[in-house]
């Protein structure tokens, strides 16, 4: 059952869908979540709802899904089915590149991993693992254990999924660089082709941020982090895991597709609550907010904010994602009106190593990936 017409909103070929349900709240996390609740099935009856709902926003093919969260492994394959098949219903799926579900280690037994493999729909699984040391799991608040990580990439793997990703987090409180060097050993001896790699970060309102204004946590200082991210750069160059964002290696092959298109500014259906959509010239975000969320679609109305971005908002948006990567900024992407100013300044940059030119592309350089934020700051029009 595919729309036979599109609105006028054109979204390309990309779906984000939320579950912000989890067993326990970590104490870094800054995302909308909520711990477990009864309110899981109303919510994913409410997120096919949505989906039913918005299907003439997308007008092409889906290349890529990915099931985010919150952690998407709380619920049942009934109810991971459900959406499935929503999606098969309403969206046309057949070109379908890359279908991604987020997991935690505790959830991946076998009987759930051979219940995702028989949805016939998932061939990408991203596991938080975040540390392969029991120590720094208790410090995160994970419900796993290191043990447990390692099995569940395992098991993964046997149940049939060729593509694994995990995440791991880099200066935590107390870890040695030979801690963090022990983790990423342990994921070259893991049937792993993905790695996301984060810099611990102490977001206002989380756990961790009252831990650290109490005095009761310590966080890696910006030198100690550092050190972490060479220490990463450096495995990366000898392993095979090439890097093409800051956080972000794989093997040959295996980069995300889905998260790819975030960075070169493709549009972008997102649906459940709090979840971020872009059409190319607005952005929109849903009530971050379970029970808001699903009063609003059963009322046929659903809550949301959107913010319209003009052509300086756009052009500073991409140049902040394209300097995260490997990639750089494609000259193609800058209207012609900016394009002169945007030269003089990254003949700056140039001479103080942070970016190089390319005949098509201004890329930022090893130095330059760790300024991003800064270099791109500098290139902003007001």
């Amino acid at each position: 059952m595919l729309p036979p017409t599109c609105s006028l909103i054109v979204i390309d070929s990309m779906i984000y869908l939320h579950i912000p349900f989890c067993h326990r709240k970590c104490t870094y996390c800054a995302f909308y979540s909520v711990v477990t609740s009864s309110d899981k099935q109303a919510y994913v009856d409410a997120l096919c709802s949505e989906l039913a709902m918005r299907r003439h926003e997308v007008c092409h093919p889906v290349r890529t899904v990915y099931f985010g969260g919150g952690t998407p492994t709380v619920l049942t394959i009934g109810q991971i089915g459900q959406i499935v098949e929503t999606i098969r219903l309403y969206y046309d799926v057949s070109a379908i590149e890359e279908a991604t579900l987020e997991a935690n280690p505790e959830d991946l037994t076998q009987e759930y991993l051979k219940g995702l493999k028989s949805l016939g729909f998932f061939n990408r699984i991203s596991i938080g693992v975040q540390s392969f040391h029991d120590s720094d799991l208790k410090l995160l608040n994970r419900r796993h254990s290191a043990h447990q990580a390692v099995e569940a990439v395992k098991e993964a793997f046997v149940a049939g999924f060729g593509n694994i990703s995990i995440d791991l987090i880099y200066g935590l409180p107390h870890q040695s660089v030979e801690q963090w060097r022990e983790n990423l050993r342990q994921v070259e001896r893991l049937p792993v082709s993905h790695l996301s790699a984060y810099a611990l970060s102490v977001e206002p309102g989380t756990m961790l941020w009252s831990q650290v204004e109490q005095g009761r946590v310590v966080v890696a200082d910006e030198e100690e982090s550092l050190q972490h991210y060479e220490t990463l750069i450096e495995w990366s160059s000898k392993t095979g895991f090439g890097q093409y964002e800051i956080s972000s290696f794989c093997k040959q092959g295996f980069k995300s597709r889905h998260n790819s298109r975030y960075w070169d500014y493709t549009p972008y259906l997102g649906v459940g609550a709090a979840a971020h959509s872009f059409d190319g010239h607005s952005r929109r975000w849903n009530v971050p907010d379970v029970r808001k969320y699903v009063a609003s679609v059963v009322n046929g109305a659903i809550d949301f904010q959107k913010e319209d971005l003009d052509e300086n908002d756009a052009y500073n948006e991409y140049v902040m994602t394209a300097l995260r990567t490997t990639d750089g900024i494609a000259k193609a992407m800058i209207p012609s009106k900016y394009a002169k100013e945007l030269s003089r300044s990254v003949e700056q940059l140039v001479a103080k190593g942070l970016i190089m030119e390319t005949p098509t592309h201004y890329v930022p350089t090893r130095q330059g990936l760790l300024q991003a934020d800064g270099i791109a700051a500098e290139l902003f029009i007001d």
